[in-house]
């Protein structure tokens, strides 16, 4: 993943050469006072990301051509004409080639367009775009439609959530933010730094966030196995690990003035690492994205607000022992209710349709997986005590029907998939932003293949961690008049 990702940022540093007259042209512009306007579309580019697409794709493809022994990449018309002629298929890429890698990389298309000014459906069609030009014109295999999903779809969401929190991070700073205001936006979506880089004033204005209600929280700890049961699939499980959690939520609902008219106006990201894991595709233990796409706020007597609607999300779920990735979309409900004066329930209620892969590590090659649709279900509780205890659940399950098998040699052919993953935690805060938490997580997979033979795998872990909180009162959004403090 590490090389996959290097390669990606190598591509969009080499893209600068395809595009130096546009920024040319774009400092003219800018000169005459023809900057972008995020509220009427003035100065937005669609030429701009289209040729920064193209650029990032041809600098893609010669650095994989340079930096591989494999012929995947050596590209030319007869092979771009019979990919045009090909039918989508399914490929037999690594699980985190075609999982973490081909998201990143709609991701960079995303971010590309967003950053050029386009709204999030206009910047969908880019990705879309990227995604079928580097399936024929990137590489010599036939076109994938996995790829496509990941990458196409899976994409904006990556994009979407990592150019929101990039753009907040710079809002924060004022109309001129600082130099580690700028780093720190660059390293979340490589892409809109390297707008603002090459094109300056053109793209300078940053895009507004309309003052969401956000709660943030990074955890730093240690987590110890208490469970296995893994049918000797994975030898290797350790026992102890550390633990890197970033979690985030954006645009909680209940906050007045707050508006859900675009996409992503609320979304939740959460990432999760184990530092001392062997490889870098196996340190990334949870990637979460939920954004909502459409919906609306509404609320219910004075102490519940909530919104509903139709959400996207990419889920990413590496539990030692076995994977499962999904590009999902999912209809539900997100609310707050003031159960006493000081004391909130937030909940989470989602279900809907996925496609994605899932599968056992015990395939060091990670090709022991497939291919499904994945029916989905959510189902989070959040009981918040004034800015003192926060107790969390959460519950999730995956139904993966296979359409299609990519496994190792020697290995089943399975049919569907039931896999589960609850988590019960419980933070208290010390003082200040700084509090302690311990989370008990179990993740199992029921795996039944069409000769009736099964596998099952399970694995618990408890983490011990330390806290910092962006919002001492766990995220609880304040409406009540009575209770909202002046000014």
């Amino acid at each position: 993943m590490i090389g996959r990702r290097g390669g990606l940022l190598a591509a969009l540093a080499l893209s600068l050469v395809f595009v130096v007259s546009p920024a040319c042209a774009a400092e003219d512009d800018a000169r005459r006072g023809y900057t972008l306007d995020w509220d009427s579309g003035t100065g937005k580019s669609y030429v701009i990301p289209a040729a920064e697409i193209l650029g990032f794709i041809g600098a893609l493809n010669a650095f994989d051509r340079l930096a591989s022994d494999s012929d995947e990449y050596n590209v030319d018309g007869n092979t771009i004409w019979k990919n045009l002629r090909t039918a989508p298929q399914f490929d037999r890429d690594p699980f985190n080639v075609n999982q973490l890698g081909h998201p990143y990389q709609g991701n960079v298309y995303h971010t590309l367009a967003r950053s050029a000014g386009l709204n999030y459906w206009e910047a969908l069609g880019y990705t879309l775009a990227g995604s079928f030009i580097w399936e024929t014109a990137g590489e010599t295999t036939p076109p994938s439609i996995n790829d496509h999903v990941a990458t196409g779809i899976g994409g904006t969401f990556v994009g979407e959530a990592l150019f929101r929190m990039a753009s907040l991070l710079l809002e924060g700073g004022g109309e001129t933010p600082g130099i580690w205001r700028e780093v720190g936006a660059a390293v979340l979506a490589p892409a809109l730094g390297f707008n603002r880089l090459v094109f300056g004033e053109r793209f300078r204005p940053i895009f507004p966030s309309h003052d969401p209600e956000v709660f943030i929280r990074l955890r730093v700890g240690g987590t110890l196995t208490t469970n296995v049961a893994d049918a000797r699939l994975s030898p290797d499980v350790r026992e102890q690990d550390g633990s890197l959690d970033f979690y985030m939520t954006y645009g909680l609902p209940g906050k007045p003035g707050y508006t859900y008219k675009r996409p992503f106006d609320f979304f939740l990201f959460e990432f999760t690492a184990v530092p001392n894991a062997e490889t870098a595709a196996d340190a990334i233990e949870n990637v979460t994205i939920r954004g909502m796409l459409l919906g609306k706020k509404y609320e219910a007597g004075e102490d519940y607000r909530g919104i509903w609607g139709l959400f996207g999300g990419y889920e990413y779920l590496s539990p030692q022992i076995f994977r499962v990735a999904s590009t999902n979309f999912s209809l539900g409900n997100i609310g707050q209710w003031w159960l006493t004066r000081t004391m909130a329930l937030q909940s989470t209620a989602l279900a809907g349709l996925g496609f994605g892969a899932a599968g056992t590590v015990g395939d060091r090659a990670e090709r022991d997986y497939h291919y499904g649709l994945m029916p989905e279900a959510l189902l989070g509780l959040r009981l918040i005590a004034a800015d003192i205890a926060m107790l969390e659940a959460e519950g999730r399950q995956y139904h993966v029907f296979g359409v299609a098998a990519e496994q190792a040699p020697h290995t089943s052919t399975f049919g569907h998939e039931l896999i589960h993953r609850a988590t019960v935690g419980l933070t208290v805060r010390v003082f200040g932003p700084h509090a302690l938490s311990v989370h008990y997580v179990v993740s199992s997979r029921d795996a039944t293949a069409v000769s009736g033979a099964s596998r099952h795998q399970s694995v618990e872990t408890v983490t011990l961690s330390y806290n910092f909180l962006g919002h001492t009162r766990f995220g609880a959004v304040e409406w009540r008049p009575s209770e909202m403090p002046s000014r």
